[in-house]
């Protein structure tokens, strides 16, 4: 006999839908379930059978469960799941997680760099790391994640659970948590998941009945006949249908021997309305008290300590021998109160939360505060430092036993670790706790020391959430506190422009930045006006001014001088990238020198993300003074080794973009669509809007409007038209589609529309014209003259080898107007050298620059123009091939007839819109060749074959591919 129920009761319509979320989790459609429901109805018990499910499906399974020791442990639960795999999962398989790896040491030390560095490790990243690790153990057979106790989980890991239930889709991954309904945060995060279709709640309600009549005869182990129906009608009426309520309810009856065995059947003893104990809570001491005085006293002190608890502390705190205490422990387990932690050797814990309220509250006053002193003192003593959530424990039973400076103080500790550890969510809650152990009247003083050392602890913390309103009202309290400490005042109003910066609330955090200015003289430190003028200036590239970037530079540099000066090293760093980032316009090689200053600093001090950075700067201006690709993406490598994903997808937009500028279309698609994905799940806004643009200039440079208009409308979508890329839309994408439309007024409507954007603000990105293809497109036109021309070409911008083949043009016309035929030699020879890389752009510039060539009698615009439309005829850009043709028949030069692909597609197909690629698709599948066979015979990717057989698929409306090879025969057959 027992009074834990030995098989599942009920839950047939609950099981039904966990398992098929198990199905679809195996066919790679994943999603997250909440169990939900109040203490004691049933969830753990459904997440255990449906975890039972799982195994028997040969899935693996990561369980974690969260902590009630005191203020929530960053990503307690997640730790403890990925804990469990991380011991037997094939390192071959763990390296495939690339830079995700080193992200998730975080939480398994065992993948940690030796250096303590977890690369980027903020909350999108972290999550995304999660989902990568669970996918990669579930690509087989699929995985799941259990949460168990969600309810009492910090907010970073309701924060992963968020991200996870909007990127399942598609991911062999169930994630299952369980949640109590008067849960705030975790709740409310169920609901709202639920509403957004990201995830599915099941509410779990009460038993009925015949449930409770099952359960009552499975936790008895007898046959339903052998237990009165008034045992099961008792037990309901009493639990009101909580299973654990009556798992409680009937251990007290049998133990009080109201509930009999005796000839072959239960019977009860006395009268059927006898009653009932009141609460649980006495239900529950009365089970410890049969274990005796040393396990009741086991008992309470555990509970004193938490849901989980060390064996070892409360051995100490007990003064047990080892014998003594294992004797006690086995016979809690017995009893069904304790059982041993599965995830960590010499922990145990209590089986339901209710028993650890229940078994506290049996501890007087006066014996709960000698108590928790005691366990506080030894805590101490076996962990002098306080790691991890010993620090937490120690602050909640110092709390416990009315220390409440000694308790206020160690919570501080937590809050400024966590915050430290990139964990604001967690920081602020621990710091608002102390504030408010601070604030019991029961110690009977009041350190307002130690108060403003918490509230500027919680600005912080709050400044790095971006909660800018909660922050604001810390301030004004801090301000109350000590209302003419100017030096404070000005740390205030920093840390506030900083939450504004965080939040991207510009306005807000410039008349922050402007108030902390006032109280400067004479009142601030020399750190302070350094953290000023950085944040001022990241504030800058924020602000409409039109002189941005020039202001960004100038506080930049003031906060390296200060910086310097200190020595603040890391303050150094970001100073000088800001400047190397603002100085490109002007200087490339200025900008190279302030970068290099930045990785020197890095290299020094060991500042790895600092030197990441600076990598990726000087990176990027070999790829803007001379299109080299190859500092970029070996710094794009050497990133994603140290874990920064989100400078890693910077770099790759920017390469992405460099395969469309070289014309490389299909891969800088495939690139292209990679960086957006993985932009748009982490999160990362600027990359987002980066890769959006780069798009639109793909789109352009293929000469496919609709195409363009329809990738420019999702960069609208996304907030790009109040960005910087905004610019880049306009004269790289929009102006050069038209140009390769011959369209040439629309082209100069676009450009006037990137000079007007460059007259209203300075833009951080310098490839939109105005100092390239604009510049020529005015010389053309006359609105240019040499003077003009001369200014942009001294400009760093005018320097960058995009821009520097056509303002080398540019200089070829001017030089051929004024009959200067040197000049022209020598200006289309360095417009041909900086061309190289970029054969379309080349090609459009020698069919611009022949036109006037051939109107006023300069160069070679034959030549030229025979480059040019053997360029767009191969790339099948009908316009600007037949416009270079009829300028070659109007100057007397004879024209091959050119025939297109076209011509060959039967009328059927062309009719329905099969291009000529698509038909060579075509072709060739009467052989039935794989995917990767025909883009080895077609010189493209395989993946761009999968997209020209699905698009023959869906204008043939054919089923399948089957079909399609049928039709390729039939067609083929006839010619």
């Amino acid at each position: 006999m027992r009074t834990r129920a030995a098989a599942f009761v009920g839950r047939p319509a609950e099981l039904a839908a966990l398992r098929t979320v198990l199905g679809d989790a195996r066919r790679g459609h994943g999603t997250v379930v909440f169990l939900t429901g109040e203490p004691g109805i049933g969830k753990s018990r459904l997440l255990r059978e449906f975890l039972g499910c799982a195994v028997d499906a040969e899935m693996p399974v990561l369980r974690g469960r969260s902590s009630v020791t005191g203020p929530p442990v960053p990503f307690r639960p997640l730790t403890e799941a990925l804990m469990s795999v991380a011991r037997t999962l094939d390192p071959d398989l763990a390296r495939q997680l690339g830079p995700y790896q080193r992200i998730l040491g975080r939480l398994v030390p065992d993948w940690a760099d030796p250096g303590g560095q977890y690369g980027d490790a903020s909350m999108v990243v972290i999550a995304e790391a999660v989902l990568r690790l669970t996918a990669l153990i579930g690509r087989e057979n699929g995985c799941v994640l259990a949460l168990d106790d969600l309810h009492e989980a910090d907010p970073e890991t309701l924060a992963v659970v968020e991200y996870l239930a909007g990127n399942l889709a598609g991911q062999p991954v169930a994630v299952v948590a369980s949640v109590r309904t008067e849960s705030p945060g975790a709740h409310l995060l169920a609901e709202e998941v639920s509403r957004r279709n990201d995830g599915i709640t099941l509410p779990l309600a009460r038993l009925g009945r015949p449930e409770v009549h099952d359960l009552v005869t499975s936790c008895l182990e007898a046959e339903p006949g052998l237990v009165p129906a008034e045992v099961s009608d008792r037990l309901l009426h009493d639990s009101a249908g909580n299973p654990l309520m009556v798992e409680e309810l009937l251990h007290s009856m049998i133990a009080t021997g109201e509930l009999v065995y005796a000839q072959n059947a239960w019977r009860l003893t006395g009268a059927t309305a006898g009653s009932v104990p009141p609460t649980l809570v006495r239900l529950i001491s009365a089970r410890a008290d049969r274990l005796g005085p040393g396990g009741s006293r086991l008992l309470s002190v555990a509970a004193l300590l938490g849901r989980r608890f060390q064996l070892t502390l409360a051995q100490h705190v007990l003064g047990l021998d080892d014998q003594t205490l294992l004797n006690d422990v086995q016979s809690a387990v017995e009893a069904q109160l304790l059982t041993p932690d599965e995830g960590i050797p010499g922990w145990y814990a209590f089986q339901h939360p209710l028993a650890v309220e229940a078994l506290r509250s049996r501890l007087s006053p006066g014996e709960l505060a000698r108590t928790a002193l005691r366990a506080a003192e030894t805590a101490a003593e076996l962990y002098p430092d306080l790691p991890d959530e010993w620090c937490q424990l120690a602050a909640r039973l110092r709390e416990h036993a009315g220390e409440y400076t000694a308790a206020a103080r160690l919570y501080l500790e937590c809050g400024r670790r966590a915050t430290v550890a990139g964990a604001p969510g967690s920081a602020v809650a621990v710091l608002e706790h102390a504030r408010s152990v601070l604030d019991d009247p029961a110690d009977g003083v009041r350190h307002h020391g130690l108060l403003t050392e918490i509230l500027e602890a919680l600005l912080q913390a709050l400044a790095d959430d971006g909660r800018l309103d909660r922050a604001l009202a810390v301030a004004e309290e801090l301000t109350a506190q000590a209302p003419g400490d100017r030096t404070r005042q000005i740390g205030r109003h920093i840390r506030l422009a900083w939450a504004a910066q965080v939040a991207g609330h510009w306005a807000q955090g410039d008349a922050q930045v402007s108030a902390a200015r006032e109280l400067l003289p004479g009142a601030a430190t020399e750190e302070q006006r350094a953290s000023l003028d950085a944040v001022a200036a990241y504030l800058a590239v924020l602000s409409p001014a039109a002189d941005r970037m020039a202001r960004c530079a100038e506080l930049a540099r003031s906060a390296a001088r200060r910086a310097e000066r200190i020595p603040l090293p890391a303050a150094v760093c970001q100073a000088w990238y800001i400047l190397g980032f603002a100085g490109r316009e002007h200087d490339l090689t200025e900008s190279d020198a302030c970068f290099r200053r930045a990785l020197d600093c890095a290299v020094e001090h060991g500042l790895a993300a600092w030197r990441n950075y600076a990598l990726v700067g000087l990176g990027g201006n070999a790829w803007l003074a001379q299109a080299d690709a190859g500092p970029l993406g070996r710094a794009h490598r050497e990133v994603l080794r140290g874990g920064a994903i989100a400078l890693a997808q910077n770099a790759s937009a920017v390469l992405g973009l460099h395969r469309v500028l070289t014309a490389d279309f299909e891969r800088a698609e495939e690139e292209l669509a990679t960086c957006l994905a993985q932009s748009r799940g982490l999160r990362l806004v600027t990359v987002t809007h980066y890769a959006l643009m780069a798009r639109v200039v793909l789109a352009a440079h293929r000469g496919r409007r609709e195409e363009m208009q329809a990738a420019i409308a999702e960069f609208a979508r996304h907030g790009g038209d109040d960005s910087g890329e905004a610019s880049l839309v306009h004269g790289l994408g929009r102006a050069f589609c038209a140009l390769l439309e011959e369209d040439r007024a629309t082209a100069e409507l676009d450009m006037a529309r990137v000079t007007a954007e460059q007259g209203s603000r300075q833009s951080p990105f310098h490839l939109d014209g105005h100092h390239g293809l604009g510049i020529l497109l005015d010389v053309l036109a006359g609105r240019a003259d040499e003077e003009r021309l001369r200014e942009v070409a001294a400009t760093g911008a005018g320097g960058m080898r995009w821009n520097r083949q056509f303002v080398a043009l540019a200089q070829a016309v001017v030089a051929g107007r004024r009959a200067d035929a040197a000049g022209v030699r020598e200006a289309m020879g360095r417009a041909e050298l900086a061309a190289g890389p970029f054969r379309m752009a080349r090609c459009l510039g020698l069919r611009l620059v022949a036109e006037p060539a051939a109107a006023e009698g300069w160069g070679r615009p034959r030549d030229w123009l025979r480059e040019a439309e053997e360029y767009f005829h191969q790339a099948d850009v009908g316009p600007v091939a037949g416009a270079c043709r009829t300028m070659l028949r109007r100057l007397g030069e004879p024209v091959r007839q050119r025939r297109t692909g076209t011509d060959r597609i039967p009328g059927a197909l062309r009719r329905l819109g099969v291009t000529a690629r698509e038909f060579e698709v075509l072709e060739m599948m009467p052989d039935k060749p794989s995917n990767k066979a025909l883009a080895a015979r077609l010189h493209i990717s395989p993946r761009t074959v999968e997209k020209h057989v699905a698009s023959l698929l869906l204008k043939t409306e054919l089923p399948d591919r089957g079909a399609l090879v049928e039709r390729a025969r039939e067609l083929l057959s006839r010619t």
